[in-house]
């Protein structure tokens, strides 16, 4: 399996921290953001890694390079604008394959997300191991969190390990899932396509599967996160 690390993002509220620093390399306790998610990845046994960047994208190059110090293989796929999520990774399919891949959000803090569970999540046959209809067949997995204080009212909803846009408790979207590539394939490369709209299409479609994620995740979105993210320990209180 391979994996895309989101990391083209402005990083508007963490201004000014982002005018110099592409938001993935913000430090936390001494170590990039994103590098948590590459030796993380290589622990999984995830190594072939795509990465998209586009402000400040040369110095996720330079700090990261083609990833063989960390054991993996990266390569980049530049946006001179950023494409948002959906468009994002539609514009880096020809680097993705043909197979179900993992995507990962650059600014999020989980380091004790255990990768190698996402590895056969997509399932291709029954428990009986008689294939599922391609139309039929879960499209997509994700993973969920517990509300943070920035989305208090969640995202989907989960039935079982079944997604659904409504219910009556909404989780919050964790900013990892597999997918398919044939679920980005309408899309044209360059073009610009927020993720959201096209996710519930196949949710209401019962295409979506998922799970919930209880472990530490953070969602750096300001500074303030930060700083507690690196307050010494004992005295963080940033816990979503």
């Amino acid at each position: 399996m391979k994996a895309m690390i989101f990391a083209a993002g402005r990083g508007e509220r963490m201004r000014p921290l982002t005018d110099a620093c592409p938001k993935p390399l913000l430090k936390v306790r001494g170590r990039p953001m994103i590098t948590y998610h590459v030796l993380n990845l290589v622990r999984a046994g995830i190594t072939d890694i795509v990465i998209n960047h586009s402000h400040l994208g040369h110095m996720i190059e330079e700090e990261l390079g083609d990833g063989s110090r960390y054991g993996a293989r990266i390569v980049y796929s530049h946006e001179p604008t950023p494409l948002e999520t959906a468009g994002g990774i539609a514009n880096a399919l020809h680097l993705l394959g043909d197979e179900p891949f993992l995507a990962v959000s650059g600014d999020i803090y989980a380091p004790y997300f255990d990768f190698s569970q996402v590895v056969d999540v997509l399932k291709d046959k029954d428990m009986l191991g008689i294939p599922y209809p391609a139309d039929k067949r879960d499209i997509a997995w994700l993973w969920l969190t517990p509300n943070p204080w920035h989305n208090p009212e969640g995202d989907f909803a989960l039935d079982m390990y079944t997604l659904k846009n409504d219910g009556p408790v909404k989780w919050n979207f964790a900013g990892i899932g597999v997918y398919r590539p044939e679920m980005f394939e309408g899309i044209k490369a360059g073009e610009f396509v927020k993720f959201g709209p096209l996710m519930r299409k196949f949710i209401e479609q019962g295409r979506v599967g998922g799970e919930l994620y209880e472990g530490q995740w953070v969602n750096v979105g300001t500074a303030r996160q930060l700083e507690e993210l690196n307050a010494p320990l004992g005295a963080a209180k940033t816990g979503s």
